[in-house]
């Protein structure tokens, strides 16, 4: 029986994003390995019951942590003991550490696949991304006999300056079950289960409270809905470091009876289901699993510019893109979207139609042509 191990940096990551890829390499008959460190305790039951063996790797997301020279070690150790037929890395430090790992292997047959969520350079990035990490995957590109790429500014990229086989696939799949569309009455009913009312006008964004997600763009922008909209609810689903400082500045604006901390969720598909209009205004995104859910849900977006949300969504057809910063933007564009429910209807109806590329059965396809299985 053929062997894969699966890494990253964190198992949360796996348990979100390659549950689909692992369940489908084990219908085919291979044995599915993970590795990566257990933070798992700190995600509401989120679970990683699906590889047949599970490691917890020392990896840290600090490149300078000297924890990962022990995750190196660690990992050496485990694919020569493994002897892995084919070993598929994700994200930046477990992918840099994979590869570097996977060497001796790779002499010996081991395929080495690697799967970009979002490279750090890319247009508009700081000039120290590609001073830093343009020049590192560029010779990791050395060491990967396959790069995934999950949007398409980064496929060409890639296709053109990296000395290895590059694929573009539509994401990790939306999960087509769990997301889905109820009926106004369902709404009502599951938005008392969770405490709101049916006049509330519910907008909800999803992400790790970090700077790059930039929640405090979108609190602003509710502080000013709320002078015509009093009845408007912001949700914030996912934890972070930067929870404190959104608290606060959400304190300093008198807006702690409006804004409600989720906190990290597993029950994602609940909130969707009874919001309005979804909103995202992070500086950076590889492809946002949260917008192609929202979508699948029918619900309108208001994003930020940056290249995974354009890929996702077309101005004014399925939502509307606005800058990072902006929040008089997402103050009227949400403005726009309470005034107007067909609006809202018309934009998440296009939205569905848009996402059936990224669904979990389509992506699964794709990624049976990279593993070369049937």
């Amino acid at each position: 029986m053929k062997k894969v191990l699966v890494t990253a940096t964190v198992q949360s990551h796996l348990a979100q994003f390659h549950k689909p890829l692992i369940e489908m390499l084990k219908t085919k008959g291979y044995e599915v390995h993970a590795a990566a460190r257990n933070n798992l305790i700190d995600k509401d039951g989120l679970q990683l019951k699906e590889s047949d063996k599970t490691f917890d790797i020392a990896f840290e997301r600090s490149p300078f942590n000297k924890n990962n020279l022990k995750a190196y070690k660690e990992l050496k150790k485990l694919m020569l003991d493994y002897k892995y037929d084919i070993v598929h890395c994700n994200t930046p430090i477990a992918g840099l550490i994979t590869r570097l790992a996977a060497r001796p292997l790779r002499k010996t047959g081991t395929k080495v696949i690697y799967t970009a969520h979002g490279f750090h350079f890319y247009k508009g990035a700081p000039l120290k991304n590609w001073l830093l990490y343009y020049p590192i995957e560029k010779c990791l590109a050395h060491l990967t006999d396959k790069i995934i790429t999950i949007n398409q500014e980064d496929y060409c990229l890639a296709s053109a300056k990296f000395a290895s086989q590059i694929f573009f696939v539509h994401g990790t799949g939306v999960n087509t079950r769990k997301y889905n569309i109820i009926s106004k009455g369902d709404k009502d009913k599951l938005r008392r289960e969770l405490g709101y009312l049916s006049e509330h006008f519910i907008i909800l964004c999803v992400g790790e409270l970090n700077k790059n997600k930039n929640q405090g763009t979108i609190i602003r922008a509710i502080a000013k809905v709320r002078e015509s909209v009093p009845e408007v609810k912001l949700l914030l689903a996912g934890d972070g470091l930067m929870e404190q400082t959104l608290k606060n500045l959400t304190d300093s604006l008198g807006m702690n009876d409006v804004v409600d901390f989720l906190g990290y969720r597993n029950d994602l598909e609940r909130y969707l289901n009874i919001c309005d209009v979804s909103v995202s205004a992070s500086f950076r995104e590889g492809l946002p699993l949260n917008v192609m859910e929202a979508m699948l849900c029918e619900k309108s977006i208001i994003a930020s510019l940056n290249r995974g949300h354009k890929e996702l969504i077309k101005d004014g057809v399925t939502g509307y893109l606005l800058k990072p910063e902006d929040s008089l933007g997402f103050c009227c564009r949400i403005l726009e979207l309470y005034s107007s429910e067909k609006l809202r209807n018309d934009f998440g109806q296009a939205g569905r139609l848009a996402v059936q590329p990224f669904i979990e059965e389509a992506v699964l396809d794709e990624l049976k042509l990279v593993y070369e299985v049937q």
